[in-house]
């Protein structure tokens, strides 16, 4: 039976350890209550002190809750003064006790107890246990120290006593706490060797598999298994020293970045609730990365940077000027902006859209806007997007989920205000996962961009101070509501004149440079450039024009290199030797055309074409064939013209019988090049008027215009390109309608000058100017 009477000695309180009874343990005593516990029993003659495990070692006052109720009675036998004012002793435990009540009354615990003496109970099953013990325990100390096992081994079989066995086998292997604690409270002997067999067969299988691990990873080790194991060595370390570990390290760090950063309130009050959910997830944990990556990229974001404005508006001028030829529409706008940001600093940032066909330089314009502006520059192609979470990013429920290409442009600009390039917007695709389309509208609107919200991010992000460019070569495939949020300005493509200004300007010497020629190597006369851009490029751009010079340069180069020459003249003559064949014939006009031909103008997405439309009877059939691979448009414009000319037969000296007994058939070279639009109305009317009247139409004349049913001259786009077309082909003398008159300040003075323009406002004007023998009846002409 348990001893009834009640004790009260001093009470040491333990950290992650356990004295039995019958064993020695030395403890370093620092904490100033147990300093004091282990001087009050230093001054009794019997030297005795219990000690009691805490269960929750991070406690460092601990009370009665705080601690076990069964302990160990021991007795000092040795003790000494280190530095810092720390007890080291050595105490030997006697028997258990039961602790009643903790006293804490004075400036140290001091403990009621009753002894609690050790179970003697007997019998086979305690000698069965023992044996199969000692087993498990040869084993144990085997794999855990294999050059001392025969030694403690033969000093566990030589004892009598099972229980003190038990006691010293879970000293010897560093069991947990909470196992050794349970086994310092069995009630009887063959429930502590059923306790220790458990702890020891346990122990036994994780001895053997990191003897495998070991053995197989030795010779075979990756370097992340071997960082991996140092970082857990160092993480050791650390505790022990009482270091931070790297994660804390981490954590501290973002708090820090998070104190200096201007976040917005919504944004602070969401780091907070993230950090204090991150400080509480262990490091190994699959959230804890996902939450400390989604914590960083708030704090990368330019929450409330802005770059500072450059409002000089003759540098800005400068600038623009010196990195792009012409574009005065364009370099106008920008001044503008300029202007209204040096009265007031808060206006709205513009959304420009820039439209016109490809190698104009609507890309390289946003960089040169961004320069002017001293604000920094971020680009992303839109081109082929399908996905809307490439824009407004992934929520962070998915794997892999992130930020949209808005915010992280955002981030690498580091600036609330930079000049963001949305390059081929009108390109975007749309399928089963979104619209990405739709989701530019809430971005492309001043009203609604103040308060974006990425998926991922989550909270509202002020885009207002962006300066929004984007790019597209056509606006047909941009929807509606999106062309409405976007100011659109037009990039025509280049005169001549204008590609030959450019190439003296920036293409040769950046070619040049880049071959690593000098001028007196390579020398470009003014007939061999020209002889370059008509004989080799044909579009409204500079990109093949670019890749000719490269081309001239690097063989130049090789000419070099061979000493073959010390000096390169690019000579009409030589450009053969240099480039090849040409590519492209000179476009010239038709010195003469029969009746049924007329010439037209198209554009193009490479600039501006001469289209001759030509057209043939065919007797004994009906209706009309076209070919030359003509859209629905351009087919409905065809059957307009005819409908026009046969209601008007009369007045225009043509036989109605002519039309209804004979197939027209209509042809537009070339017909590999598939062709669309309204604007070779007038073209058409004319080529079927010239060819059932008989009587040519002028060669040295080229039109455009969108032609109605009651014979109404409408208004075309493209002016520009189809104007440069018709002077490339030697044509002088133009037809427009009298609505595109306004067009013509978008040609460069010299052409405006050498080309003979006529408006018009009906298609009786068209045919009165083009064919000049018809004689027109009753109907009004306007000129």
């Amino acid at each position: 039976m348990a001893n009834t009477d009640f004790n009260v000695l001093p009470a040491l309180p333990l950290k992650n350890t356990i004295l039995f009874p019958g064993l020695m343990l030395p403890l370093s005593v620092g904490r100033e209550s147990s300093v004091k516990a282990v001087e009050a029993a230093l001054k009794t003659e019997e030297k005795e002190i219990i000690l009691i495990a805490q269960r929750d070692p991070q406690v460092e006052v601990p009370q009665q809750d705080d601690l076990y109720t069964i302990g160990t009675k021991a007795v000092i036998r040795k003790s000494s003064r280190s530095g810092q004012g720390m007890l080291e002793i050595l105490v030997l435990g006697v028997e258990r006790v039961v602790v009643v009540k903790l006293d804490s009354s004075e400036s140290f615990l001091s403990a009621k107890f009753r002894t609690l003496p050790l179970p003697e109970d007997g019998g086979s099953e305690v000698e069965a246990l023992s044996g199969a013990l000692l087993e498990l325990a040869g084993k144990a100390i085997g794999l855990a120290q294999p050059q001392s096992a025969n030694e403690l081994t033969r000093m566990l079989a030589s004892s009598n006593d099972p229980l003190g066995v038990a006691y010293l086998l879970a000293s010897v292997f560093s069991l947990d706490l909470a196992k050794e604690q349970k086994l310092l409270e069995a009630e009887t002997r063959a429930d502590a060797l059923r306790l220790i067999h458990a702890f020891l067969y346990h122990e036994i299988q994780v001895l053997e598999l990191r003897q495998k691990i070991a053995s197989t990873a030795r010779d075979e080790m990756s370097k992340e298994q071997r960082e991996y194991l140092l970082r857990q060595q160092l993480r050791a370390i650390q505790q022990e020293l009482g270091e931070k570990d790297g994660e804390k390290a981490e954590l501290e760090l973002l708090r820090e970045r998070f104190e200096k950063a201007n976040l917005p309130e919504e944004a602070k009050k969401e780091f907070e609730r993230e950090m204090a959910r991150l400080e509480k997830l262990p490091a190994g944990a699959p959230d804890f990365h996902v939450t400390r990556t989604y914590l960083e990229f708030m704090l990368d974001l330019p929450w409330n940077t802005f770059t500072e404005d450059n409002l000089d508006i003759a540098h800005a001028r400068e600038v623009l000027d010196a990195d792009h030829f012409g574009l005065k529409e364009i370099k106008e706008r920008i001044l503008e902006q300029l202007s209204v940001l040096k009265r007031n600093p808060d206006a709205k940032a513009p959304i420009l859209c820039f439209v016109g066909p490809p190698g104009v330089g609507k890309t390289s314009l946003g960089q040169s806007i961004a320069k002017a502006l001293g604000r920094k520059f971020e680009r992303f192609s839109l081109g082929g997007m399908h996905d809307e979470a490439e824009l407004r990013g992934h929520r962070r429920t998915y794997i892999g989920a992130m930020a949209g290409r808005l915010l992280q442009a955002m981030r690498r600009a580091g600036a609330s205000n930079p000049v963001l390039l949305l390059d081929e917007i009108d390109k975007l695709g749309r399928d089963f996962r979104g619209d990405p389309a739709a989701a530019l509208l809430e971005v492309l609107d001043p009203e609604q961009n103040k308060t974006f919200r990425d998926n991922y991010l989550d909270l509202a992000f002020d885009l207002s101070k962006v300066l929004f460019i984007t790019t597209a070569n056509a606006l047909d495939t941009i929807p509606q509501p999106l062309l409405d949020r976007m100011e659109l300005i037009r990039l025509s493509g280049y005169s001549e004149e204008e590609k030959e200004q450019i190439a003296r300007r920036y293409l040769i010497p950046k070619q040049m440079k880049a071959a690593g020629l000098t001028e007196a190597e390579l020398e470009f006369t003014d007939e061999g450039l020209r002889g370059v851009i008509r004989g080799y490029t044909r579009e409204a751009g500079l990109r093949r024009l670019e890749r000719a010079i490269a081309r001239v340069a690097r063989k130049v180069t090789l000419q070099l290199a061979e000493q073959k020459a010390e000096k390169v003249l690019v000579t009409p003559e030589s450009l053969t030797d240099l480039l090849g064949p040409e590519i492209f014939l000179p476009e010239q006009m038709r010195k003469t055309v029969p009746p049924g031909v007329s010439t037209g103008l198209a554009w193009t997405e490479s600039g501006g074409d001469v289209l001759y439309i030509e057209s043939a009877l065919l007797p004994n059939g009906k209706g009309m064939t076209i070919t030359g691979q003509l859209g629905e448009v351009m087919q409905e414009s065809a059957k307009i013209a005819q409908s026009y000319i046969w209601s008007h037969a009369a007045d225009l000296g043509v036989d109605p019988e002519k039309i209804k007994d004979n197939l027209v058939h209509i042809h537009v070279p070339a017909g590999a090049i598939p062709k669309d639009g309204p604007s070779a109305g007038v073209t058409m009317t004319t080529a079927m008027t010239s060819l059932y009247t008989g009587l040519p139409a002028r060669s040295d004349t080229a039109m455009t215009g969108e032609v109605t049913l009651t014979g109404l001259v409408l208004p075309i786009g493209g002016v520009k390109e189809k104007v440069l077309a018709a002077r490339r082909s030697g044509i002088r003398r133009v037809i427009l309608p009298q609505a595109n008159k306004k067009d013509l300040r978008e040609l460069p003075d010299h052409v405006r000058q050498e080309m003979q323009f006529h408006f018009v406002d009906r298609v009786e004007e068209v045919l009165a100017l083009v064919i000049p023998d018809l004689r027109i009846g009753s109907l009004a002409l306007a000129s």
